[in-house]
């Protein structure tokens, strides 16, 4: 029986010292709690990401699917460089530029501290625009950066007063640049901002993601390897040793971004079965954590919503089966939607799709002949999403044959008929 007592004793002497030592371990280390980079406290949210500030829209519509803090201006690190590579892609665009133009790298642009990403450039060195923008794209590079906005504007401080008139004119009110690469902290955006200048880049120049999407790229032929895209999400990575566990299926861009007062940033997108989805996350803890908190976003957004088609393309709309037209064969034609209304919900839910409005050209401004295809109006609809967001869409009404011009034999009769009818319905009235 003493025996008994004295292991009993023994075993709750050992439990006491287990829970005082595990007591210890918990007050003296870090918080569990959410925390970004540096133990900088997270932004409490239901999906229990680990961020400052986050957000989720849809592409096609810009339509707001999850969001967390998305108006703070924050530091955003090398995300800035979404806004050079918008308006070197605006120059190629408008003739200033070309892909193949070569470039000399001015002493200002190779010179850079070691400390940052690069590709090493020197003085005097000649690359393409598209060499120095996949260096940009793919490896951050600062000095290749520095190169293209020399290049387009003369200057680094010319290029970044263009990146901030750039911004205005998209409408990012939180955007302020104070240098091309994001190395400054002084450089901030909102996450809803770097969105929408994501969102730009895709709409206006989608041939971006051509280079977004590389997983590296041998910028010279004597380095020793390739150029390794940041983005280790990339959905290509799932066959590559050391990333195969970041890839996520369908991530195609855009950019990372990190310094010490931003913490890990990253803004991406992907796309599933014709879904697209734009993120982006700032202030996570590490950089493999920018990755994971952005596949909790996707996981959540592939789970829970889906595209549906309220209004097919080429479809009658009841009440708007035709229009008036005059000095035709027939006194009205046909019309029907020029494309379809698609809007993106909540899985399983039955949406409801308003008329709002139809603005139509009048009889007087419908005279034959007119072409199969003719837009003859524009109806509106409303639909409400699941944050209670009013959102409009817009689809044109279209002609679905030619309208011939009648004979002047035929117009001439009806004119006649028009006359009687009217004069019998004035008669009519004086009773």
């Amino acid at each position: 029986m003493l025996k008994t007592m004295g292991k009993i004793r023994l075993l709750s002497i050992i439990m006491l010292c287990s829970l005082l030592l595990v007591s210890s371990f918990a007050m003296s280390a870090p918080s569990a709690g959410a925390v970004g980079y540096n133990n900088r406290p997270s932004t409490e949210n239901s999906l229990g990401l680990q961020v400052k500030s986050a957000i989720l829209i849809e592409f096609e519509t810009g339509q707001v699917m999850y969001e967390v803090n998305p108006d703070e201006s924050l530091p955003i690190a090398s995300m800035t460089k979404l806004m050079t590579e918008y308006i070197v892609m605006k120059e190629i665009g408008n003739g200033r530029l070309t892909w193949d133009e070569v470039i000399t790298v001015t002493p200002e642009a190779a010179d850079t501290h070691p400390s940052e990403s690069q590709i090493y450039l020197a003085a005097g060195d000649q690359h393409t625009v598209e060499d120095l923008y996949i260096a940009m794209a793919v490896g951050s590079a600062n000095d290749a950066t520095k190169a293209l906005a020399i290049a387009v504007e003369g200057s680094i401080q010319a290029f970044v007063d263009r990146m901030n008139e750039t911004a205005e004119e998209l409408g990012l009110t939180s955007a302020v640049f104070t240098s091309v690469t994001g190395l400054e902290d002084t450089t901030m955006m909102s996450a809803r901002d770097v969105s929408t200048l994501a969102r730009h880049i895709l709409i206006e120049y989608p041939d971006f993601l051509k280079y977004s999407s590389l997983q590296e790229y041998k910028f010279r032929e004597r380095d020793d390897a390739p150029m390794i895209n940041f983005n280790y999400m990339l959905g290509t990575n799932v066959n590559k040793s050391g990333l195969k566990h970041l890839a996520y299926e369908g991530v195609d861009g855009l950019k990372t971004g990190f310094i010490s007062a931003a913490g890990y940033n990253f803004a991406g997108t992907v796309e599933r079965n014709g879904l697209r989805f734009i993120s982006v996350v700032m202030d996570t803890r590490s950089r493999d954590a920018r990755f994971l908190e952005t596949a909790s976003l996707y996981n959540y957004a592939y789970a829970t919503f889906e595209k549906q088609t309220e209004i097919s393309p080429k479809s009658v709309v009841e009440g708007y089966e035709t229009v008036k037209i005059k000095k035709g064969v027939d006194k009205e034609i046909p019309v029907v939607t020029s494309k379809d209304v698609t809007i993106v919900t909540t899985k399983g839910n039955e949406p409801e799709l308003e008329l709002v409005s139809a603005d139509l050209l009048t009889e007087e401004e419908l005279v034959a002949p007119i072409a199969a295809g003719t837009k003859v109006g524009t109806l509106t609809y409303k639909f409400v999403d699941q944050n209670d967001v009013e959102l409009e869409y817009y689809v044109d009404l279209i002609t679905t044959a030619d309208a011939e011009k009648a004979s002047w034999f035929k117009l001439f009769f009806r004119g006649i008929g028009d006359f009687f009818s009217g004069l019998f319905d004035r008669i009519l009235n004086i009773f």
